[in-house]
């Protein structure tokens, strides 16, 4: 029987329709208006982020050609660490929400780390003092707009990440509720206790009457409601974004790797049932099925991967179309001597430096665009190379790497990527992992499907093999590439 699966992004929503095989009947996208009202902020209209994601739930089951009555369960993924606060009477929002790629909180951030709370925050969340998370948004609403905070204080207020407000909205206010893939990331929950921490709570003001209790990824969650998009449908799975691609790409073993290619890169390494930490890499939650043990994983976040290819084409011009990027840079054998740093918005995993700007190094007479294209691509992989090195710290080994996302299609920077980590790298069949991560988890929780059923489901569209680079080549690009970055931190920070 068919499963509806969501997948709230960042700029689109999308929803898909499943039959019993996991097989992809119909898809379903639209976009939303992204806002920008200053520099460095990022907002998003959680009502309209709503109104079209119910819409691209009724298109997908019409276009499968089935009544809502058909559908038998339902799984959710969405964009993490946005937040948004609306009225508990009335159900709307209170001001835009706040989205993970806002850097508003940085004040907040420097203020916390010279208190030198960064420790405490790492030991409780497995997080670091970054205005990516949750918290420091929602502090930052509370401390700049009094008549929200008033309101919070008084319990006439809700917040939540995008799973929340979905979810309230779905069951028509019946249910304030998270799970912990989103929650962990947060900067609110305790890890090991994985229930709000109060005196984390306390310390940033944040009145806990506003946060939505805490329930299981996986299991039979809540109900939508027949007046929202007509019928009862139960809700079996909510995940993190990438926590659904993690699932999607059947990672259940520790040391298994998904790696998601789009505006940034997403690394995402299972480890199992205890809580493991790597300096400049984040312990996350991966998901916790009902009357089943929590599993955590690593997190490692690139802020710019395909960003520095937009910006290539509509900053500088260089490029006309992104279809042209692979045959500009395997016209040339290599970058000419240049490096690359695309600090765009700082650098995220394993630096976590959000003042470094971006820099070229290595530029010549003889550099063309296409080495500049090259050293975009090419950075792409030094990056993933600096979190996987600080994954393997924990001592867990990377076999292979599972890809998805718009640059797995480029066929050189996949063997590229191969050849830098020294394993095997796998592009799947489908660019919905997403979504379809979401749709079988929904399945687990329903009783259809088992995990050893996820994990067969997974197929390579191509496998890209370490070719014979020598150890001495491998380990001089990674010492120019570091030594690229620090000269591009040091720039800034001197």
């Amino acid at each position: 029987m068919p499963v509806v699966a969501i997948d709230q992004g960042t700029t689109s929503c999308r929803a898909i329709l499943l039959d019993e095989d996991a097989t992809l009947l119909a898809h379903s996208q639209r976009p939303f208006t992204q806002h920008y009202p200053q520099s460095g902020w990022v907002e998003h209209n959680a009502m309209e982020i709503w109104e079209v994601q119910r819409e691209v739930i009724i298109d997908v089951i019409k276009r499968g050609g089935m009544q809502a009555s058909d559908i038998t369960g339902m799984g959710m993924a969405n964009q993490r660490e946005t937040i948004a606060i609306w009225e508990k009477e009335s159900g709307l929002p209170v001001a835009h929400a706040i989205v993970w790629q806002d850097r508003r909180g940085q004040e907040l951030c420097v203020k916390l780390r010279n208190e030198g709370l960064e420790p405490f925050f790492r030991q409780r969340t497995g997080l670091l003092l970054d205005p990516y998370f949750s918290a420091i948004k929602l502090r930052w609403l509370l401390d700049h707009r009094p008549d929200i905070r008033e309101r919070a204080e008084s319990g006439e207020l809700l917040c939540g990440t995008m799973d929340s407000w979905i979810l309230y909205n779905i069951t028509a206010g019946q249910t304030h509720a998270t799970e912990p893939s989103n929650a962990s990331r947060t900067l609110m929950m305790n890890l090991h206790t994985q229930a709000w921490d109060r005196e984390i709570l306390e310390l940033l003001c944040i009145p806990e009457s506003m946060l939505p209790r805490i329930i299981p990824s996986i299991g039979r969650l809540a109900e939508t409601d027949p007046g929202i998009i007509g019928a009862n449908i139960p809700i079996y799975a909510m995940l993190g974004d990438q926590q659904a691609s993690l699932f999607g790409h059947g990672c259940f073993d520790p040391g298994m790797v998904k790696h998601t290619y789009g505006t940034g890169a997403f690394l995402v390494m299972m480890i199992g049932g205890e809580p493991l930490f790597a300096d400049g890499i984040l312990t996350t939650i991966a998901w916790q099925q009902e009357n089943e043990k929590t599993l955590f994983a690593l997190e490692g976040s690139i802020f710019v991967a395909g960003a520095a290819i937009e910006w290539l084409k509509e900053g500088l011009g260089l490029i006309a179309t992104t279809a042209e990027v692979e045959d500009l840079a395997m016209s040339v054998k290599d970058t000419h001597g240049l490096y690359f740093v695309p600090a765009l918005t700082g650098l995220g995993a394993p630096y976590w430096d959000p003042e470094v700007r971006g820099m070229m190094l290595g530029l010549s007479r003889g550099t063309r665009k296409e080495h500049l294209v090259r050293a975009a691509l090419e950075a792409m992989v030094f990056q993933t190379q600096d979190v996987l090195a600080a994954m393997e710290a924990t001592q867990i080994p990377i076999k292979e790497l599972r890809l998805d996302g718009g640059a797995a299609t480029n066929s050189m920077l996949m063997q590229l990527q191969a050849d830098l980590a020294g394993v095997p790298v796998h592009t799947t069949h489908t660019h919905e992992v997403t979504a379809l991560g979401a749709g079988m988890a929904a399945m687990v929780g329903k009783g259809t499907l088992t995990l050893d059923d996820v994990a067969n489901h997974w197929k390579s569209n191509q496998i890209f093999r370490p070719s014979s680079v020598r150890d001495d080549v491998r380990q001089r690009w990674n010492h120019e590439w570091k030594k690229a970055v620090n000269h591009a931190r040091g720039w800034q920070h001197s």
